[in-house]
């Protein structure tokens, strides 16, 4: 499947009970709906995956100085394998050139194959592990931390390959 008639906007209010749904299904410890509207109060890049009529994803992008923290990307899993991601996430790194970053930093699980592969596709390198951050069903999970300096090339092509996972 491909990802034609989707379409990245910005978030809104009134799509934030669905967003929050899809990261309940998404995350055994998911944020609350109460976070992401945090998030759009606070200015934060709040970005929309539309698809089918509906919310199939979203992405949070927070910029401040010549840094740019990665904080939420996910596609509804009825969505994934579709490109849906690497759109978002090529949507998000022009918010970071935008913004004049020259650095995205983000966590993500270890357990978290695919998106590891999707971030590695796009440029971003495993720097550090945080350990013990994320909330786990046995205790907690280590954080592998990445980042993709701006200021090398970034090839956003690289992130819309048909090679790539999304």
């Amino acid at each position: 499947m491909s990802d034609s008639g989707a379409l990245v906007r910005p978030m809104r209010e009134h799509d934030l009970a669905a967003i929050a749904a899809i990261e309940a299904r998404s995350y055994e410890f998911p944020w609350s709906q109460g976070i992401f509207a945090d998030c759009l109060r606070a200015g934060y890049c709040c970005w929309t995956m539309m698809a089918a009529g509906g919310v199939a994803g979203y992405g949070i992008l927070a910029v401040a100085a010549d840094e740019a923290h990665l904080l939420n990307l996910c596609i509804d899993p009825d969505f994934r394998q579709q490109g849906l991601a690497r759109k978002l996430l090529k949507r998000l790194l022009e918010l970071a050139t935008e913004h004049r970053a020259g650095i995205i930093f983000l966590e993500v699980r270890p357990s978290n194959l695919a998106a590891i592969a999707l971030y590695e596709t796009a440029g971003f390198r495993q720097v550090a592990v945080r350990r013990n951050y994320y909330p786990a069903r046995e205790g907690r999970e280590d954080a592998v931390v990445m980042t993709l300096r701006m200021d090398e090339e970034v090839t956003l092509e690289a992130v819309e390959s048909p090679g790539g996972l999304g």
